[in-house]
């Protein structure tokens, strides 16, 4: 088992960022020991209900534990995905990012590596601000941001170097083998960081 700890943190209403962060995930196994982990549904359940989409994917990731503050001190690497929300994280991962104050009081997400996705509804739906709003959080953490930047052909396709990102249509449209692609050298590019970061800290 690797010495080196990634935990993909995301939320997910209909499916889209879910397939992005297991790819993430994923591809994080190859050199790192992984949790997946979602973070709390704060909608009332008859909005879910209201949306078939929404309701079952609900559903289908009942079994999916929610993140905690141990998960984020147990990590290395953090990879966070959400949709946008008027080019914002959602206010189900910003409520779980809000518990974060006992870790960051006493200095444990310093030097952790952080890395962020996303999908939105539409074309230019907010996919840049979301993941750089993101960045803000993990600048107050004392993270090392990795983007993915354009350090691989796959992104020359992709097209976003700040973070992997996907447009769904309003969740009608899942992700494509180039966005799980994408998303998929994201993290083995931060795991690979990660590591040469935990090994120059251990030396």
């Amino acid at each position: 088992m690797s010495d080196l700890k990634t935990v993909v943190v995301y939320y997910s209403a209909t499916g889209s960022v879910y397939a992005l962060a297991r790819a993430a995930a994923a591809a994080a196994e190859d050199g790192s020991e992984v949790r997946l982990r979602k973070v709390r549904e704060l909608a009332p359940d008859e909005a879910i209900a209201s949306n078939e989409g929404w309701a079952a994917h609900v559903k289908q990731t009942q079994d999916v534990p929610e993140a905690t503050l141990d998960d984020l001190e147990w990590a290395d690497l953090l990879i966070f995905g959400t949709p946008t929300r008027y080019g914002l994280p959602t206010a189900q991962l910003k409520q779980f990012i809000d518990t974060t104050g006992p870790l960051w009081a006493q200095g444990k997400l310093v030097d952790k590596v952080a890395t962020s996705f996303t999908s939105a509804g539409t074309a230019h739906g907010g996919q840049e601000t979301t993941i750089t709003a993101l960045n803000n959080t993990f600048y107050h953490w004392g993270c090392v941001i990795v983007p993915p930047g354009y350090a691989d052909p796959i992104q020359f396709q992709a097209g976003n170097p700040y973070g992997t990102s996907h447009i769904s249509n309003n969740g009608q449209n899942p992700p494509g083998q180039l966005e799980l692609d994408a998303v998929a050298f994201q993290a083995r590019r931060a795991v690979r960081i990660a590591r040469a970061l935990k090994t120059g800290l251990a030396a």
